[in-house]
């Protein structure tokens, strides 16, 4: 894979900022982009269901279940006595453990918890976090979608629909909060290969004998293939979080930027 370590980070583009990551742990993308807006300067806050074992700064980790009303609340809370507010949120988390085999055993309770991780996570931290925002006349708020809400499928209904309920979210959000001075863009990554990923791709090769290259080329054919030919890396989804969140991108309000080799085909 291209190496991309050459790439020059300005270590003050986000100097004193004030961050929040959702799910920044356990080698997924959230991971990437703390590091990657650490290095750029920002103050950056993690959030996850446990503690990490490599744990180093526990007053920029808050260990909370985000899918709860209770866990967001205690997120807003913490940030804005120990902090004072944000500058930016990156509303990370998503997911779906929703079992297979279609519509009829999918229960209220899957649907709901969802729903509760991959859309009401962000509303309500949003809604907790805001105020300040508002206050400074200044902020940027990052929604991860996902190219899923373009292609629901039999296993994924539940998930794509709470993904693309955030996608309009986020536009509408945006539509209101940029006349008052706050960015708000969405990012939608394809298959990216997290750790989480990776253990798909080792347990497909397990039951079907057969090695990790296969198992994930016959994952990518179950997209209808990446153009581009491979996955992508959680470090390309976060060089693009990096770049909208920073002045760079001052005029870029309401969109949803896709990052998935060419997997979308649509206009």
């Amino acid at each position: 894979m291209e190496n991309s370590s050459h790439i020059i980070i300005d270590p003050k583009e986000l100097n004193g900022k004030r961050v929040l990551v959702t799910g920044g742990t356990k080698g997924g993308m959230g991971e990437a982009i703390v590091k990657r807006l650490t290095k750029a300067g920002a103050t950056v806050i993690t959030t996850a269901r446990t503690t990490p074992d490599e744990l180093k700064e526990s007053d920029l980790f808050i260990q909370a279940d985000i899918s709860t009303p209770d866990g967001t609340t205690k997120i807003a809370e913490y940030i804005l006595e120990r902090f004072g507010g944000l500058d930016i949120l990156v509303n990370n988390v998503g997911g779906s453990s929703t079992p297979t085999g279609g519509v009829l055993v999918q229960t209220d309770a899957d649907w709901q918890r969802t729903f509760d991780t991959n859309l009401f996570a962000a509303v309500r931290l949003d809604r907790g976090l805001l105020p300040p925002m508002l206050k400074q006349g200044y902020g940027v708020i990052i929604h991860v979608t996902s190219i899923q809400r373009r292609f629901p499928g039999e296993n994924t209904m539940a998930y794509s629909s709470a993904k693309a309920a955030l996608a309009n979210y986020s536009k509408a959000l945006a539509t209101e909060l940029a006349p008052k001075g706050i960015r708000v863009n969405s990012v939608a990554p394809g298959f990216t290969e997290t750790k989480a990923a990776e253990r798909l791709i080792e347990r497909m090769a397990r039951e079907r004998g057969c090695d990790c290259s296969d198992a994930r080329q016959a994952l990518m054919d179950s997209l209808g293939g990446i153009p581009i030919g491979r996955t992508a890396r959680p470090e390309e989804v976060a060089k693009l979080v990096a770049f909208l969140v920073s002045n760079r991108a001052s005029y870029i309000v309401g969109a949803e930027h896709t990052i998935d080799g060419g997997i979308v085909r649509t206009i």
